[in-house]
């Protein structure tokens, strides 16, 4: 017999134990991978607010809103290593061309980064606004990193601070070393940088005037970034010609600088360079042994994409835009910007060379709208229109656009590719932005990265011809990236992580975009949640906009 004051305390634990744990949201029977590089498993997951709360059997549990996974592959959000999306993503914040690929963090800064800028740089960037334009109401790089977050966008970004804005910060486009004072102010703007949460350095050394820096200037910057726990990041001096060089730099600023380095998009480009792929890895091996951290990534495709400054000498570019086109007017100065372009040189990048004809050399990017037209056609289809040589109608074109002109480059092996692919150290970068095929992105193409390179990853080299195995990509989309940004509570499926979680069917998941239809969605990615909140349902964006700044290890908290 039960006494009377004792019910309402029973009554309690019959219910406490019958009661279900509730989450937010319930991902019930997906095949799960951790991110480690493991067996998959089925189970649930639960997510309260924007954490992974609970893995398991949650049968017993209820979710406010409950997600059926089974038969879908379930994943940490992908990490996209080299992202473009910096502007594309304050003209729209939905990051629809990477979301539908499973894309949850945008990581930027190869060189040029959205800060530190001065008010002559927020002068060029406002003459260089073509399709689309906006405000610049920040300065500095974590000031950015703020006003991405607050208008509101569906992924996460994060940026290396580029050595190429410090130096324009501080000494224009000059062709020069920077003076002590200027080097000075260059390294506490780095530190300035890392506090506000940069990465660490990015770098692109082709392209002027970061190939007017010396190797000594990059160590000094490197050594202010790994004080904070950084990394260097590289597009190398050389990808072809003078690529073990390139490498035996960056190897030397790992090691002087003390700073974990990655190699930008390896490749070895050009075909006259393919070959050189087992000396470039024996380097790279030689320096693991050493003890140094060199890391890679990559995207999937044999065409890279920039612009036609990378088919001119960095010599005729000092000065910036404006004094290269006069100097391209120049009769004298022209005779020998073309002699140039077409002999072969160890001393700079010549993507024109490189990729052995204008026939693969695709134009895809013009802001002069009586230029549009000729969007997706070869150079070398564009110097017959005109009557002259590929090199004249190159300059003419920069002449004419008043922009470098977004090209892309056919210069790299498939079985390359397929090489670097296997290599446990390379992670996954588009080199694009992430964008929609509606309104103003309409205006200019892309190359087909933009919309592909991950789903191309999962479809054709996992899938189809089984260059790597399911578990193993998604480590290098996930915790690989991570673990070498040192992020943490991301890229890894694990309680306490934040919920940046991919679903997709792994049978179906397939890149759409081509070199001459390059904006096209992926499809088979079902669901994606960034920081617990879902931005894909069943295949379509929810336009809910949950995206954060994710700030480096050096970050100093406001």
């Amino acid at each position: 017999m039960i006494r009377f004051g004792l019910v309402p305390l029973v009554l309690t634990l019959i219910i406490s134990c019958t009661e279900k744990k509730s989450f937010d949201v319930v991902i019930r029977g997906g095949t799960i991978y951790d991110g480690s590089g493991g067996d998959p498993v089925v189970a649930d997951i639960g997510i309260n607010s924007d954490t992974i709360a609970a893995f398991g059997d949650l049968s017993n549990a209820v979710g406010k809103t409950e997600v059926d996974a089974k038969g879908l592959s379930v994943a940490p959000g992908f990490i996209n290593m080299l992202s473009w999306a910096t502007e594309s993503l304050i003209v729209d914040g939905k990051s629809q061309g990477d979301i539908r690929q499973g894309v949850t963090l945008e990581v930027f800064g190869e060189g040029m980064s959205m800060g530190p800028l001065n008010e002559e740089m927020k002068k060029g960037m406002r003459s260089q606004m073509h399709d689309y334009s906006f405000d610049i109401p920040w300065t500095t790089l974590g000031e950015y990193l703020d006003h991405m977050e607050m208008k509101g966008i569906s992924c996460n970004v994060s940026s290396f601070v580029g050595a190429t804005s410090l130096r324009i910060h501080e000494m224009g486009m000059a062709n020069r070393a920077p003076t002590p004072d200027e080097l000075d102010q260059m390294k506490k703007l780095t530190r300035e940088a890392m506090q506000e949460g940069a990465l660490g350095i990015g770098a692109s050394l082709i392209y002027a005037p970061a190939s007017y820096s010396t190797t000594e200037e990059l160590i000094e910057l490197c050594k202010e970034a790994s004080a904070y726990g950084g990394m260097y990041i590289t597009h190398m001096r050389s990808e072809g010609n003078s690529i073990f060089a390139a490498v035996d730099e960056t190897i030397r600023i790992a090691r002087e600088a003390k700073v974990p380095a990655e190699i930008y998009h390896l490749k070895m480009a050009g075909k006259d360079n393919w070959m050189k792929i087992d000396s470039v890895l024996s380097k790279i091996e030689k320096a693991h042994q050493e003890g140094l951290k060199i890391t890679a990534d990559m995207y999937t495709y044999t065409a890279g994409a920039t612009g036609l400054d990378a088919s001119m000498p960095p010599w005729v570019q000092e000065g910036g835009i404006n004094e290269w086109i006069k100097k391209l007017k120049d009769p004298s100065i022209r005779k020998r910007v073309i002699s140039e372009m077409r002999s072969p040189s160890n001393k700079w990048e010549n993507l024109l060379q490189m990729s052995g004809s204008a026939e693969k050399v695709l134009l895809v990017g013009f802001a002069n709208d009586s230029l549009k037209k000729l969007t997706g056609k070869t150079l070398a289809e564009v110097a017959a229109l005109h009557g002259k040589s590929p090199e004249e109608t190159a300059m003419d074109l920069v002449i004419a656009d008043s922009t470098r002109i977004s090209t892309v480059y056919f210069m790299m092996s498939e079985e390359n590719i397929k090489r670097q692919l296997k290599l446990p150290y390379v992670s996954f970068g588009s080199d694009a932005e992430s964008s929609a095929p509606e309104g103003v992105f309409l205006k200019s193409s892309t190359h087909p990265r933009a919309y592909g390179n991950f789903a191309r990853l999962l479809s054709k080299y996992v899938r189809e011809e089984k260059v790597i195995t399911l578990q193993e990509a998604i480590r290098r989309l996930t915790s690989l990236p991570a673990g070498n940004l040192k992020i943490k509570k991301r890229g890894m499926l694990t309680s306490g992580n934040y919920a940046d979680i991919v679903m997709f069917d792994a049978d179906k998941i397939q890149d759409h975009a081509t070199f001459e239809k390059p904006m096209q969605y992926a499809t088979g990615m079902v669901y994606v949640f960034v920081n617990g909140v879902m931005v894909l349902s069943k295949g379509e964006h929810t336009g809910a906009t949950p995206g954060r700044a994710v700030r480096g290890p050096g970050w100093v908290k406001p």
